[in-house]
Order: structure tokens, then sequence, then C-alpha cells
């Protein structure tokens, strides 16, 4: 017959298990959406460019430019409620300093042009997520990937492997950043 404190012990370990399952679930559930955001503002941008140029059958309006004014005409408005306030990140351009990023693309932007400065290769967002300090958890990782892939899209990181991202050269270089 099993001791009382075996069977605690059982319990115990089974209760671990479950949490540590119920975790990992969690993780890959709070990756999902980082991931399709990524999706939504790529079919958002695409959308938008399309919308700038001119229509087949428009020839009397070529030269006019398509305007957020202009552009709201023809797009169904969405309920201020139902839109979340996203961070911006302008398109890097010569004498663009990082004060123009939040303080999450900063950091990350920071974190990069160290390596360069110092001539270290690029990192992961892994090795990103654990000089962060942040616990290495698909979430996390997912989070700050969204994150490098969008300042890869807007000209202030560059992506030489898969998943391994620095700093672009353009940024790294004189009046790249402050």
């Amino acid at each position: 017959m099993p001791s009382d404190v075996g069977l605690l012990g059982q319990h115990e370990l089974a209760a671990r298990r479950r949490v540590d399952g119920l975790r990992e679930e969690a993780d890959r559930i709070q990756a999902k959406p980082a991931a399709a955001e990524l999706e939504w503002q790529e079919w958002t941008i695409a959308r938008r460019r399309v919308d700038t140029v001119p229509a087949p059958d428009s020839a009397g309006i070529i030269g006019t430019e398509t305007t957020p004014e202009t552009l709201s005409e023809h797009v169904p408005s969405v309920p201020a409620a139902a839109v979340k306030r996203r961070s911006q990140v302008p398109v890097w351009r010569e004498g663009c300093g990082w004060s123009v990023l939040s303080v999450d693309y900063q950091r990350i932007v920071r974190l990069l042009a160290d390596r360069s400065r110092l001539h270290q290769g690029p990192l992961t967002c892994q090795e990103m997520a654990a000089m962060f300090g942040m616990d290495v958890v698909p979430a996390r990782v997912e989070a700050l990937r969204s994150k490098a892939k969008h300042l890869v899209a807007r000209g202030w990181l560059a992506e030489p492997g898969s998943g391994r991202f620095t700093l672009a050269a353009s940024v790294a270089g004189p009046g790249g950043g402050s």
C-alpha cells in the first residue's frame, strides 16, 4: 500500500505536468496573434499601395494624389473601438534619428547598433530575447520577430540570413540614427 507522502508526491507531479502543458499551449496560442497581425499589416500595406495607383478607366484622375481624405471616401470606416493603436515605424531615410521609433523598437535598434559597432554578427530573436532578459518563450520571441521584420520592411534592419537580424548598412553608416 503506497504511503500518503508517496500519493501526495504523485498528485503534485501530475499537477506540475498539467501546469507545464498548459503553459506550453498558452505560449503557442499567444504566438499565433503576432503572426496573424503581421500578415494583416502586410495586406493593409498592399491595399494602401494599390489604392495609390490610378485605375485604368480613370484617365482624368491621373496625376492626382491619393490622400487620406480621398481614400476615406472609398474605404468603409471602422469603429474607433475596433482599431488598436499601434506604434508607427517610419521608413528610414538619411538623417532620421532613432527617436522617431517607439521605445520597444529603439531597444532593438540600439542592441543591433551596439553589435555592429563592436563588429559582432547578426542576432536571432531568441538571442535578442535572452539579451533583453525576457523569458525565451514562443510568444516573446514571435513578438520580437514581428517587430524586427517590421523594422526590416522599413529599412532600419537587414536580415542577412533567415531569422538573423542586423542593423541595415545605411543606418549604420554616417548620419544613421543617434
